[in-house]
């Protein structure tokens, strides 16, 4: 265990930092906040390059063990912090957890997270076209959570932590989560487990 606090280098509107800060503390894992400004580009500065070259927020620094990129991150808290739960050690729970870490990279970064850059950072995609792939997304993610609490089981994993917060957020970007019942009470059973801690909101798009 961690005998000084895991610094943890993030943004306050960054969901992607969001998730490391919400699994450290689900962990019970002592934490330092550094915060960097995205908006006067630290993170492009030399001495943050360091830490990550691609310049991106979270980073850890976890007693001299630097981790970049959050789901990398939330793989190394929960085999260093967590137990078989977050991370199962058999090869078909473990694949069951990459894949929606894949989902998390790829269909929720390229739909409800794009979605909300567009409303939150004024980002350049086609707000039409990302909020249709959202509600793709949230439609097979609402059938997969018929049948269980959570994305892989009966248990909370890394697979939960790493999609809760773009979903979670996703009305800031013009993105409604009301024909979704499944996936509300998922989001909700997330928010209920002890040491939750949610992302600012940003009164933009729906959430206005």
């Amino acid at each position: 265990m961690s005998h000084h606090p895991v610094k943890l280098y993030t943004f306050p509107l960054s969901g992607h930092a969001h998730r490391v800060r919400l699994a450290l503390s689900l962990l019970n894992v002592p934490t330092e906040l550094i915060e960097v400004d995205l908006r006067k580009g630290e993170h492009k500065q030399a001495d943050f390059l360091k830490l990550n070259v691609f310049g991106q927020v979270p980073v850890i620094d976890d007693n001299g063990t630097v981790i970049a990129d959050s789901n990398a991150i939330l793989v190394y808290l929960a085999r260093q912090y967590g137990n078989s739960d977050w991370l199962p050690s058999d090869p078909v729970g473990e694949a069951n957890v990459q894949r929606w870490l894949s989902v998390a990279a790829g269909l929720v970064a390229f739909g409800p997270a794009a979605a909300r850059l567009v409303t939150v950072f004024g980002a350049g995609f086609n707000a039409d076209e990302v909020i249709n792939r959202s509600h793709n997304l949230l439609k097979v993610m609402d059938a997969e959570l018929a049948n269980r609490p959570f994305l892989i089981g009966s248990k909370p994993s890394i697979a939960d932590i790493a999609n809760y917060t773009y979903i979670a957020h996703a009305p800031e970007g013009n993105v409604a989560l009301s024909a979704y019942p499944n996936v509300g009470a998922w989001l909700r059973r997330i928010e209920a487990l002890p040491g939750f801690v949610g992302m600012q909101k940003t009164a933009v798009g729906l959430a206005a």
